[in-house]
């Protein structure tokens, strides 16, 4: 007999496509204190691998450099019949290869502004000398999706 839990997760197929759409991830890092510092942050993808890039100087940054540990949620639905989402935990690799962080900032750029004009990217893109890219290591991945309870809480 199938528990709750295993009615509720993604397949595969489900979470990459999850996981494509244009959302926002809440990116979670260790502050000097251990306190937890959360931010909402858009992603994109450097190969398999969720990314993102930040300025340098940022905070998350910082953490992260101290202790490489991330957990990051996407998430969206509005009623709980129509919650959606994944818990990624892992560690990350900070990257300051221009042309890594270019990459990674450029997968952002199209994820959000698919229909943009090509200048805006060069626009959007000039800021790559002051940002890292941010790689995230999934080492452990929960997903669900209340919509396959089919209203049966």
């Amino acid at each position: 007999m199938a528990t709750r839990r295993d009615l509720i997760k993604m397949t595969e197929d489900e979470l990459a496509a999850f996981l494509h759409l244009p959302s926002s991830m809440s990116v979670a890092t260790h502050s000097p204190s251990n306190a937890i510092h959360l931010v909402a942050m858009w992603y994109g993808f450097y190969g398999d691998d969720l990314a993102f890039w930040t300025y340098s100087k940022s905070q998350k940054v910082k953490n992260l450099e101290r202790n490489s540990s991330i957990t990051c949620l996407v998430e969206s639905g509005n009623s709980y019949d129509q919650l959606r989402g994944v818990e990624i935990v892992g560690t990350c690799e900070i990257v300051r290869d221009l042309e890594v962080v270019r990459s990674i900032g450029n997968s952002v750029f199209s994820r959000y502004y698919p229909e943009a004009d090509p200048a805006a990217s060069l626009v959007f893109l000039s800021s790559t000398p002051k940002r890292v890219g941010v790689i995230i290591k999934a080492t452990k991945m929960v997903s669900w999706d209340h919509s396959k309870l089919a209203g049966a809480y």
